[in-house]
């Protein structure tokens, strides 16, 4: 099982379920921790190779598919006997959490998206295709940074930068070049996610410099009942940890008010 970790709030039987991007790990979120804690009962987890859940088993496991990885996020809320949740991811994480959604929409109370990716744009492709070719050439932590400049690439966003590539470096190579290649293949889903609206409550939570990104989130919302889209200004790519203040009083309100 992924490993987990729990702070419970016994006021209240909500939960809020943290899933992070790849690379990083559960300890993204703690700036987080405090003004969620007190409104709600926090579950985070680590997926598959990242932070605390084994390698040991996981590097076993060869077969990556979203499908497969939302099985084990769901394996964790069933074993915790939480019927329902709501869900917080970042970057690479919305998708696991948009994918949950599909197959486990009763599970699934409402989802905060921050840095969302719904689509590779002109230049993703491009930058994918060329992490193919290269990661059996090029040192997986170079090439991590490399592709962390090129979707955070401002003075501002250096805080990111430092903090996705530091928990980078707990990756094996072979286990990073399984997601870097699930990664890459992801277009088609993203075009369902972007076609289809999931019909639960959904916010956007995007900085106004992610320009890799917004882009296509605009327009998602536009065509999506159950979406809104709040953009935080001078923040890029990773929302949390740039403006966790404006992150965290925007979300938990809207968390609070949308029952």
């Amino acid at each position: 099982m992924l490993h987990y970790s729990i702070l419970e709030n016994k006021d209240t039987t909500e939960w809020v379920t943290f899933i992070h991007g790849a690379g990083g790990s559960s300890s993204i979120w703690y700036k987080q921790l405090r003004a969620y804690k007190k409104a709600f009962n926090v579950l985070l987890i680590d997926l598959r190779g990242h932070g605390k859940s084994k390698k040991d088993i996981y590097t076993q496991l060869k077969k990556y598919t979203f499908d497969v990885i939302g099985d084990e996020v769901i394996e964790v809320l069933d074993h915790l006997k939480i019927q329902q949740s709501h869900f917080v991811g970042i970057s690479l994480g919305t998708i696991i959490i948009r994918e949950l959604a599909e197959r486990y929409p009763d599970r699934i109370q409402s989802m905060v998206m921050g840095g969302a990716v719904m689509k590779l744009n002109l230049r993703g492709q491009i930058l994918m295709r060329l992490g193919v070719v290269l990661k059996s050439i090029v040192p997986y932590l170079l090439l991590y940074k490399f592709f962390a400049i090129i979707i955070m690439p401002k003075k501002t966003h250096k805080e990111s930068r430092n903090l996705f590539v530091n928990e980078a470096r707990k990756l094996y190579q072979k286990e990073f070049k399984r997601w870097f290649t699930l990664a890459s293949t992801i277009n088609p889903l993203l075009a369902l996610f972007r076609f289809k609206d999931p019909g639960i409550p959904t916010l956007y939570v995007m900085g106004s410099e992610d320009h890799m990104f917004l882009p296509s989130i605009s327009k998602l919302v536009e065509d999506h009942i159950s979406a809104d889209l709040f953009i935080v200004p001078d923040c890029g790519h990773v929302v949390n940890v740039e403006q966790p203040e404006i992150f965290n009083t925007k979300t938990v309100n809207w968390l609070k008010n949308i029952n």
